[in-house]
């Protein structure tokens, strides 16, 4: 069973890496059903525009930050969907 995406963007940060940023995929699946929706109701696929994510999601791994010597500002701490301690 291949990981989702989410798992890995956790993984990443939970497996040493300083920061994970990326669109919510919740959302982009949410995103691709309407795609789908207005095609099968008629709509032509070159007519259908490009949406871009809008939603994303920040994980922050304090321990790395600490081991590299950073501080992370508040303002990222605030924004982060997940923050690994």
């Amino acid at each position: 069973m291949r990981p989702r995406l989410k798992e890995l963007k956790i993984a990443f940060a939970r497996g040493g890496g300083l920061l994970s940023y990326g669109p919510d995929n919740a959302d982009t699946y949410r995103s691709a059903a309407t795609y789908v929706n207005r095609i099968l109701r008629g709509a032509k696929p070159g007519d259908v525009p490009v949406q871009f994510p809008t939603k994303f999601e920040m994980v922050v791994n304090c321990k790395a930050a600490t081991a590299l010597g950073l501080t992370v500002p508040p303002s990222i701490m605030l924004r982060a969907t997940e923050i690994v301690e």
